[in-house]
C-alpha cells in the first residue's frame, strides 16, 4: 500500500488506538517492580508512542502531500534512464501515460482535457526528470487543431512531490474552472518539483561542476515542450510560477530570461538562493554567481527585460513581507510588477489555493497564444 493510502493511514490509526488501550489494560501488570516490568513499561509506552506520531505523520502527509510514495520518503530514487517509450513523444519528451481530470465528462479529453505523465531530457543540461502535462480540452477540439496554446511551467516547493500540483494545489482543475468560466485563455501547464537531481535541493543554480539547473528550466524544459506539443518559443507563450522555492525558482528565471519567459508568478517566494545542508554548495566560492542568485541584487545591478512579475505575502503569517516590498520597489521599466497581499495567511497550502487562482488569471493576461 502507497504512503498517501488511506488504507495505511487507518491502519495506523487503528493501531495506535489499541495499542493505547492495552497500555491501559496492562498496566496495572507492569505496575510492579523488577527488570521485566519496568523493560514492558518501557517498550510498551515507546512503541505506543512511535505508532501514534506515525499516525499523526501519515495524516500530515495525506493532507499536504510532503512525500508521494515510500521511496521519495526514504530519498531512493528510481532509475528513469531505464525505461524505454516507444509510444508517442518526441526526441526530448516520453509520455509514460494520461490520467483524468476530477471536473465533468472527465474521460474524454475533449470536455474535460488531460494530464500526460511524461519524462523530459535535458538537450544541454543533460537532466532527466519526470513531470506532468496539463493539456486543456480545447487541445483535443477540432476547430483548435491547428491553433498553438500559451504555456507555462509550474513548480512545487522543496522537497513537494509534482503530485502536490495535481492533488493539493488543483492547478489543472483550476485552469480547466477558470477557462470554463471565461476569466483565462485556456492554457498548457508543464508541472514539476525543482528537485531535478534529487535529493540535493539546487535553487534552481547552475552549480559550477555540478547539476545545471537554471539551464535545464530556462532552456532544455521549453524547447523540449515546444518541440512536443503545440506551444510556440516565444517569450509571450511562456510563463513560470511556483510556491514557495519553486516561486523563488519562477521569478528567478523570468528576471534573468526575459528572451524565453514573458511572465513569472511566485506563490509566498523568498528571494535569495538557500544555502544549507540539503543544498551543499551551490557556488563553490564564486561570488559574481552567489549575487547573481539574489534577486534583489539582481534587480538593483543587472538590465531588466520586459519580464512581467506577480509576487504574494500576507501582512500576518509569512516571512517574506519586507523582501517582498524590496522587490516590488526595485522592479523598474521595462520590467513590471504586480502583488497580492492578504491580511493573513501562512506558508501553506490554503493560502497558496487562495493566490492561485487569481494569480494563473493574471498570468494568462500577460501570456499569448501566438
Amino acid at each position: 500500500m502507497g504512503l498517501t493510502s488511506g488504507r495505511v493511514l487507518v491502519a495506523a490509526v487503528v493501531l495506535a488506538v489499541g495499542l493505547f488501550v492495552a497500555t491501559v489494560w496492562l498496566w496495572p501488570r507492569l505496575a510492579r517492580r523488577g527488570w521485566r516490568a519496568c523493560t514492558g513499561r518501557v517498550v510498551l509506552l515507546l512503541v505506543t508512542q512511535v505508532v501514534l506520531f506515525a499516525a499523526v505523520g501519515l495524516a500530515a502527509n495525506r493532507s499536504f502531500l510532503f512525500y508521494g510514495s515510500w521511496a521519495d520518503l526514504f530519498g531512493q530514487e528510481q532509475d528513469m534512464g531505464v525505461v524505454v517509450d516507444h509510444g508517442a513523444g518526441s526526441k526530448h519528451v516520453r509520455v509514460m501515460g494520461t490520467q483524468q481530470l476530477d471536473v465533468p465528462g472527465s474521460g474524454r479529453p475533449e470536455v474535460s482535457g488531460q494530464i500526460q505523465k511524461i519524462v523530459v531530457e535535458g538537450a544541454r543540461s543533460g537532466i532527466v526528470s519526470p513531470a506532468y502535462v496539463y493539456l486543456p480540452p480545447e487541445y483535443f477540439q477540432a476547430k483548435y487543431a491547428k491553433r498553438t496554446f500559451p504555456a507555462s511551467v509550474v513548480l512545487t516547493g522543496y522537497p513537494g512531490t509534482a503530485e502536490n500540483l495535481i492533488k493539493g494545489l488543483k492547478y489543472p482543475k483550476t485552469a480547466y474552472l477558470q477557462a470554463r468560466e471565461g476569466r483565462m485563455q485556456p492554457m498548457i501547464l508543464v508541472m514539476l518539483r525543482p528537485t531535478v537531481a534529487p535529493p540535493r535541493d539546487t535553487e534552481c543554480v547552475d552549480v559550477p561542476g555540478g547539476p545545471q539547473t537554471e539551464t535545464f528550466f530556462a532552456e532544455d524544459l521549453p524547447a523540449a515542450v515546444s518541440g512536443t506539443y503545440r506551444v510556440g518559443t516565444k517569450p509571450r507563450n511562456w510563463g513560470f510560477m511556483g510556491n514557495s522555492t519553486g516561486a523563488y525558482c519562477a521569478l528567478k528565471i523570468a528576471l534573468h530570461h526575459p528572451e524565453r519567459f514573458a511572465a513569472g508568478a511566485g506563490f509566498s517566494a523568498y528571494y535569495r538562493a538557500a544555502e544549507d545542508v540539503t543544498t551543499g554548495d551551490l557556488f563553490h566560492g564564486d561570488d559574481r554567481l552567489r549575487k547573481r542568485a539574489d534577486l534583489l541584487w539582481s534587480l538593483d545591478n543587472l538590465p531588466q527585460g520586459k519580464s512581467s512579475f506577480l509576487v504574494t505575502t500576507s501582512k500576518r503569517g509569512e516571512s517574506n513581507l519586507r523582501d517582498t516590498r524590496e522587490f516590488i520597489k526595485r522592479v523598474k521599466s521595462p520590467a513590471s510588477v504586480s502583488s497580492i497581499v492578504l491580511d493573513s495567511g501562512g506558508h501553506n497550502f490554503n493560502t497558496w489555493n487562495r493566490e492561485i487562482p487569481p494569480g494563473m488569471v493574471w498570468l494568462s493576461g500577460k501570456l499569448s497564444a501566438v
